[in-house]
């Protein structure tokens, strides 16, 4: 067991090329979420309008800020998901839709949950990617600065090199979820900034401000601050940009070597479903899949910045498990993963051959396996079905016939007379 948890937590990814396709068999269920958040999380907030992105209001925990619930969208657009095809178990959250590319409102979803709050894992890192383009497009951000590796700033799993540039470890945090590269970058830019990028969409139910390794101090009892407070689960605006930068400096303590074996304990003896919510960054299915649409279709970037985006982005889990990768009917694809201790969150955008725009957001919490990446095929079944339903059956091309090669006969040689 405890080996399992250091894989699984050390990684926290879905690199490009990892491809897990099988899973346990698990009962179906799509449950509420704990009742023990519906302080700390109410239900969903309703507004009459969309916020502007320059709303003081927004990220503030004022209701006039926020994104309009699920319910406030146009009848007929939004529908039930078919149910996973394959079992899922834990609690379970779905947005699919296909994106107008104009007004950035969904032509038509499948859903379910989409107002429930999930952790996201390390599905949040695309948010520090886009908020560090936006401080290089504002001259605050180079990508040849560079990086060295410290006992502060190195997470769990794998890292970079001493001296890695900007680049490099944006490439990595995507790509290979690298988590000391994504703390290096979230770091650099500010954890208000990365939180900047939910806050201006009006995700008031979106949290993007903790670096994976204050996730773990958190988790495994180690920070003074979250042990010494009752205000952080429902902190918002600056109380929550103070209580994050607390929070951040207990993490940056603590050598990682000795962090993995506090979380291994805690994981071993103490775990409880409902610290995810104190500890990860967290956002609602419909909530993040509006965040990818703006993030790849208005993301307010310099060209360059865009291209950069997109480079890194289809780096990210999930073509190959698309079937409408598959059927090779994709021409732009990003996409990123995130695993945990009984949770999976899968989200990405893509668009076809004939000009449609897909977001898709996967989330599972609680599952019964410990260890979720071996659930990755379950959830892209689920993913596909609906894909399927609102854009038509997305079939696979066939394999390529091998190219049969005929040996050359040799001629028969005439019998020789006597």
């Amino acid at each position: 067991m405890r080996g399992t948890i250091r894989f699984g937590l050390a990684l926290l990814l879905l690199g490009a090329g990892v491809q897990w396709w099988r899973g346990a068999p698990a009962g179906a269920r799509l449950e509420p979420p704990p009742a023990q958040l519906s302080e700390a999380f109410p239900a969903p907030l309703e507004t009459v309008e969309a916020p502007s992105l320059s709303s003081p209001a927004v990220g503030s925990g004022d209701q006039r800020g926020c994104l309009p619930a699920v319910s406030a969208l146009p009848p007929g657009v939004v529908r039930k998901a078919p149910p996973p095809p394959l079992p899922l178990s834990g609690r379970l959250g779905l947005w699919v839709a296909v994106i107008d590319g104009r007004t950035l409102q969904p032509r038509r979803a499948l859903t379910a949950n989409p107002g429930s709050v999930f952790p996201l894992a390390s599905t949040y890192k695309q948010a520090v990617l886009w908020a560090a383009l936006r401080e290089f497009d504002a001259g605050r951000l180079a990508p040849t600065e560079r990086f060295d590796v410290t006992r502060e700033n190195q997470s769990l799993g794998s890292y970079p090199y001493d001296g890695t540039n900007v680049r490099e470890l944006s490439r990595r945090m995507i790509q290979w979820s690298d988590n000391t590269a994504t703390d290096i970058l979230h770091r650099r830019v500010g954890l208000q900034t990365v939180q900047d990028v939910a806050d201006r969409l009006g995700l008031c139910r979106t949290r993007l401000i903790l670096p994976t390794k204050t996730w773990w101090v958190m988790q495994s009892g180690l920070s003074a601050t979250l042990n010494g407070t009752t205000r952080w689960p429902g902190a918002t605006g600056s109380e929550r940009a103070r209580l994050a930068a607390l929070l951040d400096a207990d993490a940056q303590a603590y050598r990682p070597d000795f962090l993995q074996r506090k979380l291994n304990d805690y994981f071993d003896r103490r775990y409880a479903l409902r610290d995810d919510f104190l500890v990860h960054n967290l956002s609602t299915p419909y909530e993040w899949g509006t965040l990818v649409a703006h993030e790849f279709l208005r993301p307010g970037l310099s060209r360059r910045a865009r291209r950069w985006q997109r480079e890194d982005m289809a780096l990210g889990f999930g073509k190959a498990a698309l079937r409408a990768g598959q059927a090779g009917n994709i021409t732009m694809f990003g996409g990123k993963g995130g695993n945990g201790w009984r949770l999976l969150t899968y989200s990405g955008y893509f668009q076809t051959k004939t000009g449609q725009r897909v977001v898709y957001a996967f989330m599972q919490h609680g599952a019964d396996q410990t260890y979720t990446m071996p659930n990755t095929r379950r959830a892209f079944a689920w993913i596909n079905a609906a894909v399927d339903e609102l854009i038509g059956e997305q079939k696979p091309e066939p394999p390529p016939q091998k190219e049969q090669k005929f040996r050359r006969q040799p001629q028969e040689t005439p019998a020789s007379g006597p």
